[in-house]
């Protein structure tokens, strides 16, 4: 199994930063895809960015691309998400999420981003 755990999330104001961590821990050589998810009220959850271990490509939404960067530390398997000029379409919870063994999904518990003046 995959464990994760998040943080960094808070409050900022519009065009400010942020960085999300994910600390992964349990079977780490098994995951295949890890990332950002994110899920806004009354909105579905949606992919935000990922890295696909297969081939090292990185995935973005469009409406990141260009301010958000995906990023890890293999020495201590972690991900990162910089979300810099942030908007207030960006407020939701962020979840970090891995797929493992190519059909089990971990998702962490989740941390709240909120962008207002």
């Amino acid at each position: 199994q995959v464990q994760l755990m998040e943080s960094g999330g808070g409050l900022v104001q519009p065009g400010g930063s942020l960085r999300l961590s994910c600390a992964a821990s349990g079977s780490i050589l098994s995951i295949n895809v890890m990332g950002w998810y994110r899920q806004a009220p009354g909105k579905q959850r949606e992919m935000v960015a990922v890295f696909i271990n297969s081939g090292g490509v990185t995935n973005y939404a469009d409406s990141v691309k260009g301010r958000f960067t995906i990023s890890r530390d293999n020495a201590n398997d972690t991900v990162y998400l910089q979300m810099n000029s942030l908007k207030p379409e960006d407020t939701a919870v962020y979840y970090c999420f891995a797929r493992y063994s190519r059909i089990y999904d971990a998702w962490g518990q989740g941390t709240q981003v909120t962008v207002s003046s």
